[in-house]
């Protein structure tokens, strides 16, 4: 497994711009996992008085899973690829919001993927400190191999 040293800067790794890159950084990966990073601060996207609502946290997600595989498109010495988020089961989260001045380990785990392009993972939140899990789901997900086409398919 990569460290973080040995990554490139997530925004390599997921096809967002600006703001809309919700994640700090990348802390490992391998070819089935990944872990990334956010800190919750004021000028954190989505932020209000209390923190980053919970609902968030499946964006966390998803932006980790565009990661691992921004990840391992590098790897095989290809660009990254727009995916698309289908769905989520059981998302459930301990807390009403990611509180300001929390510091967020998201872990995905690749429990599927089809030659198809579509995917799941087994995806987790957890306080860095502390290593309290906070919020869990499967995340479902499809990445074609021509976005262009499948858009004009649609």
């Amino acid at each position: 497994m990569l460290n973080e040293k040995e990554l490139p800067p997530v925004r390599e790794l997921v096809p967002h711009d600006g703001e809309m890159v919700l994640l700090d950084r990348v802390l490992s990966a391998d070819d089935e996992n990944l872990c990334a990073e956010v800190s919750i601060r004021p000028e954190t996207l989505f932020c209000e008085a209390s923190g980053v609502g919970a609902w968030v946290g499946i964006e966390y997600m998803a932006q980790a899973i565009a990661a691992h595989a921004g990840y391992l498109a590098q790897l095989r010495g290809e660009p990254v690829k727009v995916g698309f988020l289908l769905g989520s089961r059981r998302y459930e989260c301990s807390q009403p919001a990611f509180v300001l001045g929390s510091v967020l380990h998201i872990h995905v785990h690749k429990a599927l993927q089809g030659d198809n392009g579509l995917g799941a993972f087994e995806c987790q939140i957890s306080d860095s400190t502390s290593g309290v899990l906070l919020a869990n789901a499967t995340i479902t997900v499809f990445q074609p191999n021509n976005v262009k086409d499948f858009l004009q398919r649609s």
